[in-house]
């Protein structure tokens, strides 16, 4: 899957009409590119139109709080991980 913002707006946009005229379907669309998520963000701003400013600025900070979450998330994975790695003995190993 790509990022959503690797994404260019006329490709965002040619998806959203591909999946609407029935070119592609969304599942298959979420395989390529990105979550159902974006696709459905997409998909709404795409039939509401050409979006104004204040609806880019919306749709930019809800692609940032996702990512954002998603690091928070392996930050915290990453974090347990180093602690149970310190909380382990260490045996040495003693030649015979």
């Amino acid at each position: 899957m790509k990022s959503p913002r690797s994404i260019s707006t006329p490709s965002k946009l040619r998806l959203c009409h591909d999946i609407r005229n029935g070119v592609i379907e969304r599942r298959d669309a979420q395989r390529t590119y990105v979550s159902a998520n974006f696709i459905q963000l997409w998909l709404t701003q795409f039939d509401r139109g050409a979006r104004n400013k204040e609806e880019a600025e919306a749709s930019v900070i809800a692609e940032y709080e996702v990512h954002i979450a998603a690091l928070e998330r392996k930050v915290g994975q990453l974090t347990m991980e180093l602690e149970l790695v310190e909380k382990t003995p260490r045996h040495q190993i003693t030649g015979g």
